[in-house]
C-alpha cells in the first residue's frame, strides 16, 4: 500500500536532453497518514483510497504524472511535523495530503505557515481549531470538522428516542472535544441534560475503572472514541454486563470498528450516530464509489465498505486532481493558481458537492444513522435522517459560536445552551 518514490539521479543524467522536461512533467505528492497507533487500520484505508482516486485518472492530473510518497505517523504532533518536514525538505514533494488525527491537524496548520509556497490538503483530521483559530492560508480542509459531524444527532436522540439524560465518555484530545461539542450543542439546545463527562486518554486499553463509575440512572451514554480504543471499550463494557443505551460519536461507528470481532457487536446494535456519510445512501455517486472501492482491492485486503478515514483521503485527493486539472498543473508563483482553484471551485464528490468557506473549511451534509445487523450477520448502518448545509458555526453567527468557547472538557456548557 505504500508507494515509495526513490529518486537517484546523477549530475550527468541531469544534463541529458529532456531531463528537466521530465522533472517538470511530474508532480510529487506527500501522503501524511497515521499507520501506527489506534487509527492504523483507518490510515491504511486512507492510503488505499488515495491510490483508488489516482488509479481512476491513470495517475495523471493537469497533464502531468502524479507520484506519491507515503510518510507514516503515529498520530502524535511531533512525529507528524517531523515526517512533514522530511516530505518537504528531503523528498521534495510539491504538496501534502494529510494528516489523519485531530491534534496532528492543529500541528500541521502551524507548520503550513512556515512553508507558504507549498500547499497542505487535510486528510481527515477533524479538530475545530485547525481551520477556525488563526487558520493557515495554504491549508485546505474538504471534510467537515468534528463538531459539524455531530450536528443533528442530539436532536434525533432527544426527539426520536426520547433520551433526555446522558453521560459521556470521549477521547481526551482535540478531536474528542470537537466531536462531542457538536453532539452536545444539538442535544442541550433540544432540552437534554449531560449529567457527567468522562475523558479517556487516546490509546487506552483498560476501561474497567470508568465503566464502574458510569451512572445507571441516565437514558444513554455518549461514546466518543474510535479505532482500537472503541473496540476495547465495547468488549469490556459488554463483558461487565452493562446495557445502557449507547450514542456513538462519529468514529465509534466507523467501519474500522464495525468490522471488528468479539462482544463489541452485541453492544453496538441499535446505536445511533452521525457523520460524513451513510453506507446505504442511494445516491449514484456514493454507490458507484463504494463499488469502485470494493472492486479495486481484494476482499481480504480492504474493509467491507470505505471507512471515514478512507473517504476523507479519497475526497482530498479528488480536490487535488480537480484543482490541478483546472490550472493545467501550474504550480508556479508559490502555487498561487492551484490554491485559488482549491479555495473557489465546487468539488463534486461521493458525498455531494463540497464548497469551502472563508477559512478554507468545508460546508456539507451530515448523515444520522443507526447500527443494525446486516443480512450476512455483520454489522452495518442504516440512514435515518440527514442535515444539509452544515456550517462550521453550526448555524450560529460567528459571534455566538465564539462566545461559547473552544471545545474542551468543560465546553460547551449544557445549562447555558438550554437556557437553564
Amino acid at each position: 500500500m505504500k508507494r515509495l518514490l526513490v529518486a537517484t539521479v546523477s549530475m550527468a543524467a541531469l544534463m541529458l536532453p529532456g531531463a528537466a522536461l521530465a522533472q517538470n512533467d511530474t508532480i510529487k505528492v506527500g501522503i501524511l497518514v497515521a499507520l501506527e497507533g489506534a487509527f492504523a487500520t483507518g490510515g491504511a484505508d486512507g492510503v488505499r483510497n488515495v491510490e483508488l482516486a489516482l488509479k481512476q485518472v491513470n495517475h495523471m492530473a493537469g497533464g502531468k504524472k502524479i507520484e506519491t510518497i507515503v510518510a507514516p505517523t503515529d498520530t502524535t504532533p511531533d512525529t507528524t511535523i517531523r515526517q512533514a518536514r522530511k516530505l518537504i525538505e528531503q523528498d521534495g514533494v510539491d504538496f501534502i495530503i494529510g494528516p489523519l488525527s485531530g491534534s496532528e491537524g492543529i500541528a500541521m496548520r502551524d507548520y503550513a505557515k512556515t512553508i507558504p509556497d507549498k500547499t497542505v490538503i487535510n486528510g481527515i483530521s477533524g479538530a475545530l481549531e485547525t481551520t477556525w483559530v488563526d487558520p493557515a492560508p495554504n491549508f485546505f480542509r474538504f471534510n467537515l470538522d468534528g463538531a459539524q459531524w455531530g450536528a443533528g444527532l442530539g436532536t434525533y436522540v432527544f426527539n426520536e428516542k426520547g433520551w433526555k439524560t446522558v453521560a459521556s465518555i470521549a477521547a481526551d484530545y482535540s478531536f474528542g472535544y470537537t466531536n462531542f461539542l457538536g453532539f452536545a450543542v444539538d442535544f442541550c439546545r433540544a432540552g437534554g441534560d449531560i449529567v457527567e463527562r468522562f475523558w479517556i486518554p487516546l490509546g487506552s486499553s483498560d476501561f474497567s475503572g470508568v465503566i464502574a463509575q458510569l451512572p445507571d440512572d441516565v437514558d444513554a451514554i455518549y461514546l466518543g472514541m474510535g479505532g482500537t480504543d472503541a473496540i476495547n471499550f465495547l468488549n469490556q463494557y459488554e463483558q461487565a454486563g452493562a446495557d445502557t443505551n449507547l450514542i456513538g460519536g462519529t468514529i465509534m461507528a466507523d467501519s474500522t470498528v464495525l468490522a471488528s470481532k468479539g462482544r463489541a457487536k452485541e453492544a453496538l446494535i441499535g446505536t445511533p450516530t452521525s457523520g460524513a456519510f451513510a453506507v446505504d445512501n442511494p445516491d449514484p455517486a456514493w454507490q458507484n464509489y463504494v463499488k469502485a472501492y470494493q472492486e479495486a482491492f481484494p476482499e481480504n485486503e480492504r474493509l467491507p465498505t470505505p471507512s471515514l478515514f478512507g473517504v476523507g483521503y479519497y475526497v482530498a485527493t479528488l480536490a487535488a486532481i480537480n484543482a490541478l486539472n483546472a490550472v493545467d498543473g501550474d504550480l508556479s508563483n508559490g502555487q498561487a493558481k492551484f490554491k485559488e482553484a482549491l479555495a473557489t471551485l465546487p468539488l463534486e464528490t461521493p458525498l455531494g458537492t463540497i464548497t469551502l468557506n472563508e477559512n478554507r473549511q468545508a460546508t456539507g451534509t451530515v448523515y444520522i444513522t443507526e447500527i443494525v445487523e446486516g443480512e450476512d450477520g455483520n454489522l452495518t448502518s442504516k440512514m435515518v435522517a440527514k442535515v444539509e448545509g452544515v456550517t462550521q458555526t453550526l448555524g450560529m453567527t460567528p459571534e455566538e459560536f465564539r462566545a461559547m468557547g473552544l471545545p474542551s472538557r468543560d465546553t460547551p456548557d449544557c445549562d447555558k445552551l438550554a437556557g437553564r
